[in-house]
């Protein structure tokens, strides 16, 4: 008995059930005391859905103003300024629209480039000058009309030089592609007959002997190329040989360079822009060169020396040859020019426009370049793409130069205002897909973000002053 009395005299542990029944009556008593009015307690209560303070619903927009530069990227991770991510300063709230309102490039770009798929060409000599019908012995003119005529199927290529062009310095490079392209093959081919063994050593000396005349006049120098003033055209002529540009086979070559060149599938199919004739204003298909005999009525023809050959009226082409920029070649009896003119006046602007896109915030739809595939030849949909861009800008200029410009129309809406905004990724890009290439130069534009700031509930009274009486 005095055990168990122990054991009720001691006190209870205390734990959380009967620390809420200890609780329980000071609560009761709160609760039930008279003239308690918890509308008037200073305590808030946070479990409800109305705002603490109310919200007038009424915004006041303000525009606010981001500088962005290339140069401020993570070089490291994007190495082209073309496209790149950046973080501004600060978080953007509440953002109701987003435009770029001022921008700066430079105008570096290369219109003719391997990415631009333009600096390749091929022709061929098809009817070249022959030496044994007019009596001609020279032993450098026998031999060349020997490796002519053995490759007349052949097709000699060409590469000019990228960057940017006026219409003079493309004629001279040409001129000079072309006529290098037939010496270095005729003096591989006179090289490997010195070296043939089943010739006879008379028979080598002769090739010999042709290849040392080569090298003294310069090689090949048949072909000239020039540029009309007046029309805008190209002339493309040989003071003897007969020839076809053969530009069916650019399409060809366009294939081969896509398999060499990664940035190139990031284009799309263009049938525009499609290579090098394009740009000097001839067609896709090959351009047979004409000759006096072949072809008499014609305007710009005229006699010199009683041979009938082209002439540009308007003045000189080289200095003193009053028009008279291709006659036939001299020492060569019975030689005839041959020519061909271009189709179109040249085209050397290169891309007039170029579209930013910042990622998730464009704002333009955009159609794309037609091209033949199953898609365009079965469906009579559309192959543009929505929301492709943010911005859409102009190129003004040539290079080399920097342009400036100004308050771009098109804008990103958002309903309801995006919440809240701080990393962007932006990619700078021709129509055609293609990045555009900076290289080391850097470029700025300004993006203008419209802010919607919510206002306070105020309830103002007003008191005239002095009192009204």
């Amino acid at each position: 008995m005095s055990g168990q009395n122990q054991n009720q005299n001691q006190p209870m542990p205390c734990t959380n059930q009967t620390q809420n029944l200890m609780q329980l009556p000071v609560m009761t008593q709160l609760t039930n005391q008279k003239n308690f009015d918890l509308s008037t307690s200073t305590v808030f209560n946070v479990n409800t859905s109305h705002p603490l303070i109310p919200n007038s619903q009424e915004y006041i927009l303000y525009r606010k103003y981001v500088s962005i530069h290339s140069e401020d990227r993570n070089i490291l991770k994007y190495p082209n300024s073309a496209e790149f991510e950046i973080e501004v300063p600060e978080d953007i709230t509440n953002v109701a629209a987003l435009r770029l309102v001022q921008w700066t490039f430079p105008s570096n770009y290369n219109t003719f480039s391997a990415l631009n798929q333009n600096i390749t060409m091929t022709f061929k000599i098809n009817n070249p000058y022959n030496p044994n019908v007019n009596g001609v012995t020279d032993v450098l003119v026998q031999k060349t009309f020997e490796f002519l005529f053995l490759n007349q199927d052949k097709n000699f290529g060409i590469v000019i030089e990228q960057g940017f062009y006026n219409p003079t310095q493309m004629v001279t490079e040409l001129t000079n592609k072309f006529n290098n392209s037939v010496t270095v093959e005729l003096s591989a081919y006179f090289v490997s007959k010195i070296a043939d063994t089943t010739l006879t050593p008379e028979q080598q000396e002769e090739y010999r002997q042709a290849l040392a005349k080569l090298n003294l006049t310069g090689g090949y120098t048949n072909f000239i190329i020039v540029y009309n003033n007046v029309s805008q055209r190209i002339w493309f002529g040989n003071v003897c040989d007969g020839f076809v540009l053969t530009n069916e086979t650019q399409a060809f070559k366009n294939i081969v360079v896509d398999n060499f060149i990664c940035a190139t599938k990031q284009t799309s199919p263009d049938f525009s822009d499609w290579g090098l004739p394009e740009n000097l204003g001839l067609t896709r298909c090959n351009a047979v060169s004409v000759n006096s005999i072949s072809l008499t009525n014609f305007t710009e023809l005229s006699t010199y020396n009683g041979s009938i050959v082209p002439r540009f009226f308007y003045g000189d082409v080289f200095p003193g040859d009053n028009g008279f920029w291709l006659v036939p070649k001299v020492g060569l009896t019975g030689s005839v020019v041959n020519w061909v003119e271009a189709d179109y006046k040249i085209n050397f602007m290169g891309q007039s426009f170029m579209y930013m896109e910042i990622e998730g915030n464009n704002c333009i739809d955009e159609t794309q370049p037609y091209n033949v595939s199953e898609y365009t030849l079965k469906t009579n949909g559309t192959n543009g793409i929505a929301n492709s861009s943010f911005a859409k800008m102009s190129i003004p200029t040539t290079p080399i130069s920097q342009w400036f410009d100004r308050d771009s129309l098109p804008y990103k809406f958002y309903n309801p205002p995006a919440e809240r905004m701080r990393r962007f990724k932006f990619k700078i890009r021709y129509h055609n897909g293609q990045l555009v290439n900076f290289g080391v130069f850097n470029y700025t534009f300004t993006l203008e973000f419209t802010v919607a700031l919510p206002q306070i509930l105020r309830n103002m009274k007003s008191t005239p002053y002095p009192p009204l009486r």
